[in-house]
């Protein structure tokens, strides 16, 4: 079954993707955080390679590899921040 997701694009990923966000449909085969990295370096290959350090969330809570992704759920990737 496919699922829309929101997906956001925080900093230095928000410039690479271009956009501040977009709703993607996951293939039925994305059923968790983990397998949309994968599909995310697939329809952006852009990102290919770059989310090794990129912090999930889902519905504003930090997200691990195997938390499942549901219908109309609100995905954020935030890079690390530096700063001083």
């Amino acid at each position: 079954m496919n699922r829309t997701v929101e997906i956001l694009y925080f900093a230095g990923v928000r410039d690479i993707v271009g956009l501040p966000s977009e709703r993607l449909t996951l293939p039925a085969a994305v059923v968790t955080v983990g397998d949309l990295v994968g599909h995310l370096e697939q329809v952006r290959p852009e990102l290919s390679g770059r989310l090794g350090s990129v912090r999930f969330a889902v519905n504003e809570t930090f997200a691990a590899a195997q938390d499942a992704l549901a219908e109309g759920d609100v995905v954020a990737l935030i890079p690390p921040v530096s700063g001083g």
